[in-house]
């Protein structure tokens, strides 16, 4: 599956956006402002004013809708979501070559909402998913203490783990330990 560069950089925020929700032990990750603000930079989201806590709760209210897309029985469902979400953000389509980067689309309105902006760009990445047939990629991490979301991009969409270092090798190295105490006993 051929992605272009913004439509790539645009799964990766939404993927981020969703895995600061609070999980287990984990407390929520936007908890406040600050981490919003945090959250603003490191993505380098363009065009966006001084936060407030509407801005926070409204981020939290796109969140939740995104992880009711990679939750989606369905790609009906799924665009349907995807369209609220869009519909809602007042989409403008628009070509830009800002901050040395290739020319793109945003498909935020000038002057929109940290929300709206999200909703907007992450909204239509998750669209051309759909429309492309692939909405399969759009996972949670099957290791059972972790559940973050991730896009497989693998050729054969067999991707399991958020990330085989971490979550995969540690379901690896159980399974064997397992495997070989079972042998000795």
């Amino acid at each position: 599956m051929l992605i272009p560069h913004d439509t790539r950089i645009a799964l990766d925020t939404v993927v981020d956006l969703m895995n600061t929700a609070a999980r287990g032990d984990r407390d929520d990750a936007l908890g406040d402002i600050d981490a919003l603000l945090s959250f603003v930079h490191a993505h380098k989201i363009s065009d966006v004013g001084e936060l407030t806590a509407a801005d926070l709760r409204a981020v939290l209210d796109v969140r939740d809708r995104f992880t009711a897309v990679f939750s989606a029985p369905d790609a009906r469902i799924a665009a349907t979501l995807i369209n609220q979400l869009v519909a809602g953000a007042g989409t403008t389509p628009q070509l830009t070559d800002h901050d040395s980067y290739d020319w793109h689309v945003h498909y935020f309105a000038p002057g929109a909402s940290v929300a709206d902006h999200l909703a907007a760009d992450c909204g239509m990445a998750l669209a051309f998913i759909v429309v492309g047939g692939e909405q399969e990629r759009l996972r949670r991490c099957e290791a059972p203490d972790c559940g973050r979301a991730f896009v497989d991009l693998s050729r054969n969409r067999s991707r399991r783990y958020c990330d085989s270092r971490t979550c995969g090798n540690r379901l690896h190295v159980a399974a064997y330990r397992a495997r070989r105490k079972e042998a000795a006993g």
